[in-house]
């Protein structure tokens, strides 16, 4: 048992040091904006148990198991929680991961934060409106941006071109 509470306090203390070097290191990014928050009651209201696991818990979906995976109509992608558009469907390609991805984003749509959870140090990104997190950022996509915005299929929903888009949650 000691040795396993030694390892959960090193772990933390690597956390640590792994939030205090992402003040040190530059990102060219947005800084996360949540412009509203509710309960996790309130949530429930609107989204599943699982969207909320990844939205608001930063859970990540199997790879594969997106139905967005494969969509390819006209459209746009909004967050799952309070419908804030995120990603136009001309912004989406296949990138062989097993999640969604996009080249490039709406404008400010997102925010940006490191993450340590895998000690090495990623790029999550979450709705600016809502803040929640919607995925990673890497730096091996397709021209025009060499961005692939990795994002969770159920932190989306997917409204084809023409169709009325539902209003922005803001409260």
């Amino acid at each position: 048992m000691r040795n396993m509470h030694e390892r959960r306090d090193f772990l933390k203390r690597l956390g640590g040091l792994g939030a205090f070097t992402a003040l040190l290191t530059p990102m060219a990014a947005l800084a996360l904006e949540k412009r509203f928050t509710k309960t996790k009651t309130e949530w429930l209201g609107l989204i599943s148990q699982p969207q909320y696991d990844v939205l608001f818990d930063e859970a990540t979906e199997r790879a594969f198991s997106s139905p967005l995976n494969k969509e390819n109509r006209a459209g746009v992608y909004v967050c799952a929680a309070c419908m804030q558009p995120l990603f136009l469907s001309t912004q989406k390609y296949d990138s062989g991961t097993g999640w969604p991805s996009f080249y490039d984003v709406m404008p400010n749509a997102i925010g940006t934060q490191r993450d340590f959870k895998l000690l090495l140090p990623r790029t999550e990104y979450h709705c600016n409106n809502c803040g929640g997190h919607q995925g990673h950022v890497f730096d091996d996509g397709p021209k025009p941006t060499g961005k692939r915005y990795c994002n969770n299929g159920l932190a989306l929903a997917f409204f084809t071109a023409g169709s009325q888009l539902p209003p922005v949650r803001t409260s």
